[in-house]
């Protein structure tokens, strides 16, 4: 498979930030080949007819919609070449911790590793207009580089960012209150880089140095869903990312995950989706998906 790596100089300055038009990255839009990147990318079509297949859901593309993918998520596109209008936002993870000097930033985000709700949504084409046009403004700022441009990129790069979190919160009715603590973000983050070796809380309750009682209490205040719900969840997408792409077996797979034994697998992931693994694939391969 494929992996599109961000290219840092194609604006002339080294900054893991990018805005590029439709017409430029076209290709890999209309190619239905599956493949995936190492940065974030926030893509906004003001015209587009089409369906794009992400975290093993298929989204369908409209007009005025904004399409939320996060480092190495498969997809695969299937859009009509024709009218096809877009701009994509991309860049790495290290861009926003450089800037606003917090290392949570990114799942602070509702729509970055989010597998509980849609990776899209569709706004007003005033609203969407609006958001193109301080796209326009940063690369102008990327390009047309001065002593102060960085601080401009910074701050409309983070009104960008929140704005989206708003209207993606307020269409799925998901909460913005402030934590009182970050463990619902960090077990967040510890679970996208420990998933594949470490599946119990406990392991995280010894990670955050805090209690189980804590971390849950923490992410049912966040995130609406226990630390449980949220770390089978994250199996899960795991063990279906390997059955969809990885070519491994049954058994490759449930051993690359740590599972004693591959039936153990297959009973956690028929007891999550009421499926066996092979009943999963079918469907996916004639276009059922869930």
């Amino acid at each position: 498979m494929r992996t599109i790596e961000f290219n840092k100089s194609e604006c002339g300055v080294e900054v893991l930030l990018n805005v590029l038009r439709g017409d430029q990255v076209k290709e890999n839009y209309v190619d239905t080949a599956i493949y995936n990147t190492d940065f974030f990318e926030i893509s906004l079509f003001k015209k587009a007819k089409g369906s794009l297949i992400l975290n093993q859901q298929k989204i369908d593309i409209t007009d005025n919609t904004i399409v939320f993918i996060s480092p190495f998520q498969k997809r695969q596109w299937n859009l009509e070449a024709e009218g096809l209008d877009f701009t994509i936002l991309a860049f790495q993870e290290d861009f926003l911790n450089d800037f606003f000097s917090d290392k949570l930033f990114t799942y602070r985000l509702l729509y970055f590793y989010q597998l509980e709700y849609l990776l899209s949504i569709s706004i007003d084409e005033v609203d969407l207009q609006k958001f193109c046009n301080l796209l326009t403004e940063i690369k102008t700022e990327l390009i047309n580089n001065k002593s102060d441009s960085i601080h401009i990129i910074r701050s409309l790069i983070y009104y960008l960012l929140q704005k989206f979190n708003r209207e993606y919160a307020a269409i799925n009715n998901l909460s913005l209150d402030r934590p009182e603590n970050n463990y619902a973000y960090q077990f967040k983050q510890l679970l996208e880089l420990h998933i594949r070796e470490k599946q119990r809380i406990e392991n995280y309750v010894l990670l955050l140095g805090v209690s189980r009682i804590t971390i849950n209490a923490a992410v049912k205040k966040q995130f609406n869903v226990t630390a449980t719900h949220l770390l089978k969840q994250r199996l899960l997408f795991e063990i279906k990312n390997d059955l969809i792409h990885s070519g491994k077996t049954v058994t490759e797979i449930a051993y690359a995950l740590h599972f004693s034994e591959p039936n153990h697998m297959m009973r956690f992931f028929k007891a999550q989706t009421g499926m066996t693994t092979g009943q999963f694939l079918l469907n996916y391969q004639n276009g059922i998906f869930s």
